[in-house]
């Protein structure tokens, strides 16, 4: 999960990568980049840390030109080392700087053959590494000195037919502009804007359509599954499909959770799917529960806000605000480990006892993933005086790890896999609990829109859209990804760190660096 931007413009980039990075920092908060070019010259800032941490204003001052792209990060894949920050850079055949969000299903079998068979060095675990070496060497096959968009859509295309998974990429050529590419399901999501000035037409891409909002672009489109968009320096605009579309299939909890709701993905508000979810959960619970005692309905802020007003005016009853959120502390279903996401929940939200008193609530949430987080806010709702603490979800069960490009990688890790809606209920302490159906999420997401043939609904069916993801991969991935593999690694990693600082093995000269 992360978020990725790229402007061609006729004014320096600088400021409007900053900002489209700042309106895009609730898709990825552990670290930051920038890179433009300046007259051929690569101008770059990347480190781990908020947007608002890594940029001060000598460095966005050595960020000049007029072409740039920018990357916010949550690590999906590889580590959470400064050094796999992007964008990342080559220098053969063209210099070549690129972000990506998502995740790539074969990158261990790409690293490999990229060391062995194309003769590339990677520096790092990350599969957006991988990515970039496997679309330079493919620039590299093109016919020598020929770099066009003929060439470059030829280069995306066996990009297209070597990586498997969801990405979105937006990817700056020193001296000649950006390209912009989607993988051929559609899984992560990037759009097109346009903004008219005096001195011409600029273009921008970027992961959702609200940070063109906040830089005056106008949306044009979505990029197509499997297309690739080239944006040359003078403002040229080139468009291919690449690959044959396998799919226009958007992964769907991005419309439950990780988009903002101002934003719009692939024509569909974000705003109105929630609006949606909300008038199907509603309807859910007066089937289930038509004579339910609930005086007020409260959501778990801000993602759930939407769909809880929905259910409050459907079920006839009382919204209210009954926690006031710490904007401050980030999401707490992607923190590593039980322990940080259980301590961090209550320096997040704080209950306002007056709503809770003696009432009967129902709280509304978009999911219910690890269960840590619903079960202390349901603790929190016991003390602040309510009766009966009653529990909805806007999506359904999470059962299975989304292996895309969200940190849900160990199925032992989420709540519902292996327990029924009653056990979940019983786990998280509420006094009944109604998930979303899956077809009712579908159609509130989905709505009119013909041109989204089906969903990436992985994470809930266990269907992968890409048909490559296997019980053994899984498996792997769990090792890999899991809070007991990150937290191995973290030991591991104090353990080397102390050994060198106490001039143990391995130590080195200590360095005082001013």
């Amino acid at each position: 999960m992360c978020g990725i931007v790229g402007i061609v413009s006729h004014q320096p980039v600088n400021q409007g990568l900053y900002d489209a990075l700042m309106v895009l920092q609730h898709r990825g908060q552990d670290a930051a980049g920038i890179m433009t070019d300046w007259n051929g010259t690569l101008c770059t800032r990347k480190k781990n840390g908020l947007v608002s941490d890594v940029f001060l204003q000598r460095h966005m001052e050595e960020l000049r030109g007029n072409i740039g792209i920018g990357h916010c990060r949550y690590p999906t894949a590889g580590t959470l080392k400064s050094s796999e920050a992007q964008p990342f850079y080559v220098n053969s055949p063209y210099g070549i700087a690129l972000a990506h969000n998502g995740n790539l299903t074969n990158s261990d079998e790409l690293k490999a053959l990229l060391i062995q068979h194309d003769r590339r060095h990677l520096n790092t675990g990350s599969d957006s590494e991988a990515l970039l070496n496997v679309f330079a060497h493919e620039l590299q096959q093109q016919p020598a000195g020929e770099l066009t968009p003929r060439a470059i859509f030829a280069a995306v295309a066996a990009v297209h037919r070597r990586c498997r998974g969801g990405y979105a990429v937006v990817a700056l050529i020193i001296g000649y502009g950006i390209v912009a590419f989607r993988d051929p399901h559609g899984i992560r999501p990037v759009c097109l804007g346009r903004r008219e000035t005096p001195d011409g037409v600029e273009h921008m891409v970027a992961s959702e359509s609200v940070a063109m909002d906040a830089l005056g672009f106008r949306l044009v489109r979505d990029i197509l599954p499997g297309e690739a968009i080239i944006i040359e320096r003078d403002g040229s605009l080139h468009s291919q499909v690449c690959d044959l579309p396998r799919g226009y299939t958007p992964c769907i909890f991005e419309y439950v959770y990780f988009a903002r709701p101002d934003s719009i993905i692939d024509r569909i508000s974000i705003y109105k799917a929630r609006l949606r979810m909300g008038e199907r959960l509603a309807d859910k619970i007066l089937r289930e529960r038509p004579n339910h005692d609930i005086d007020v309905v409260i959501p778990i802020p801000d993602s759930s806000r939407t769909s809880a007003l929905e259910v409050a005016h459907r079920l006839g009853v009382k919204y209210r605000e009954g926690f006031i959120k710490n904007r401050y502390i980030g999401r707490t279903f992607i923190m590593p480990g039980q322990e940080m996401r259980r301590q961090s929940v209550r320096r997040k939200l704080n209950a306002i006892d007056l709503e809770f008193r003696d009432k009967n609530v129902l709280l509304v949430d978009d999911s219910v993933v690890r269960g840590t987080t619903s079960q202390q806010i349901i603790e929190m709702a016991r003390e602040a005086g309510a009766r009966r603490v009653y529990f909805a979800s806007a999506s359904p069960p999470v059962r299975f790890p989304n292996v895309y490009g969200i940190d849900m990688p160990a199925a032992s890790e989420l709540v519902a896999s292996g327990r029924t809606a009653q056990q979940v209920q019983e786990f998280i302490g509420a006094d009944w609990l109604v998930y979303q159906d899956l077809d009712d999420l579908i159609k509130a997401v989905h709505h009119d829109d013909a041109e989204i043939t089906e969903f990436d609904t992985s994470c809930f069916s266990g269907e992968y859209v890409t048909g490559d993801v296997s019980p053994e991969y899984l498996s792997q991935l769990e090792q890999q990804r899991s809070d007991r593999a990150k937290s191995q690694r973290e030991s591991r990693r104090r353990r080397v760190s102390s050994d060198t600082d106490a001039g143990g093995p391995g130590a080195a000269p200590r360095l005082r660096t001013v």
